[in-house]
Order: C-alpha cells, then structure tokens, then sequence
C-alpha cells in the first residue's frame, strides 16, 4: 500500500486545503443528514479549526455534523489543556452547529473507567455495528508514534472496547480514548502532521514492519487505506515517496 502523503509548504496552504476537503465531504453527505466526525485536540489542529470558523461558517452544512472526539485529557472543560475548550474556543463558539449534536467526552467522573464507560454507550445510541464507522477521524501524531491518547506500550489491540482510561507519559497523565480499532475503522482518516519534530515518527509510521506496539500511529495506516496524511515539508523531510 502506498501512503497518501499530501505536502505543502506552510501550514496556511495546508490547512486550506483540508478545510476545502472538509466543506465538500460534509456537504455531500447522504448519510440521512448525519456526518460523523470525530476531532484531533492538541495544538496541531488548531490552525485548521479557527480556518473553519473564520471562512467556513456559512460553506459548510454544519447542521449535519454529529461531532465527537477522538481523545481528551482528563480535565475540567474549564481547563486551558482540555481538548474541548480549545475546539469550542476556536471553532464552536463561531459555527451554526447545533449544541446537541456535540459530544465531548466526559470528564466529571471520579473514576476515569466509569467516563470511558458513559462516552462509549453515547456513541452507542448513534452506532450499532460492532465498532463505529466515523465518516471522517482528524488525527495528530506524536513525536513518540502516538495519536489520539494511544501511547506506545499502551495498546490492547484485542480489546472489544470502543472507549478507555489511559495514561500518558507527560502531564495531565490520566487521559481518555477512542481505542484503535475505532480509529481505523473510519471512512477516511486525516493525520495532520507538521514541524521538524515529527519527521521521525511519519517515516516510521510508513514503514510496514513497524511494530504498532511502538508506534500506534502504524495501527490506523495499516488498517485503513484511506488515510492521508496531510504534512508540511518539515515532516516529511525524511521520507523517500515515489
């Protein structure tokens, strides 16, 4: 399999293109005015979110988004690290979507099990295959071969669970994710990857050998023939495509 590697030069022509790529998908969907998509927290997607607010409020059918995430750090949404504040910062709070088709996760339980638990019976009210099928996954990539809140070491590929507790190795730790078999289960997924220090995780999330274990990133790629990755040409300076 070939990876679909897309690069630009800056991140301002990337992200138009991606948010061009998001307008058209939503718009056509025929999925009874339903689109799932699920959302990338982190700094990396933030340029493409406040793009999406500042020229595609009115281009994009947002009434028929369903919208969800693909992780969250387990913190109050009033925290400035919560993936949702950063989301409802730079786009919710500037696009016509209805508010009860937007599903954080939750993170105001005691016991982080029970939240992995309530997120996944609400994806349940909206999915009824045995594992979720997301019109579109927004990702990022870690340095470390990670993406969502699935770090390397961490993976229980087995698991029937489509939402877990998980640790990270850096702070807030206790975190909250879609599990992997949900990631790659999606339509088409886009990894937005950008900067210098990402060059060595991309090369090695390409590479077919590559043990998921060590980089979950792998997992979604060798799973998923439509997966692009959407780069700058600091990430992909390594790579060697034909």
């Amino acid at each position: 399999m070939s990876p679909d590697v897309r690069t630009f030069s800056d991140i301002q022509s990337l992200t138009e293109r991606v948010a061009q790529n998001m307008k058209d998908s939503i718009n056509q969907t025929d999925r009874s005015g339903q689109y799932f998509l699920a959302l990338a927290g982190g700094n990396t997607p933030r340029a493409l979110y406040q793009l999406l607010a500042e020229n595609y409020a009115d281009k994009i059918d947002w009434t028929n988004v369903q919208l969800f995430w693909g992780d969250e750090r387990y913190v109050s949404t009033s925290d400035s690290r919560s993936n949702f504040r950063m989301v409802q910062e730079t786009l919710l709070r500037h696009v016509p979507i209805p508010t009860k088709q937007v599903h954080p996760m939750p993170t105001n339980y005691q016991d982080p099990n029970d939240a992995a638990h309530a997120y996944e019976i609400t994806l349940r009210k909206y999915f009824h295959s045995n594992w979720p099928r997301f019109n579109l996954m927004i990702l990022g990539l870690g340095s470390d071969g990670h993406t969502a809140s699935i770090f390397p070491g961490s993976i229980s590929s087995q698991d029937k669970r489509w939402v877990v507790a998980t640790q990270a190795p850096t702070e807030p730790k206790q975190r909250l994710t879609l599990t992997l078999p949900v990631l790659s289960n999606s339509e088409r997924v886009f990894f937005i990857v950008t900067g210098s220090d990402k060059a060595n995780a991309l090369e090695r999330t390409l590479t077919h050998d590559v043990e998921v274990q060590c980089c979950p990133a792998a997992g979604v790629y060798q799973k998923n023939a439509a997966v692009i990755f959407w780069t700058d040409k600091d990430a992909s300076k390594l790579l060697r495509l034909t």
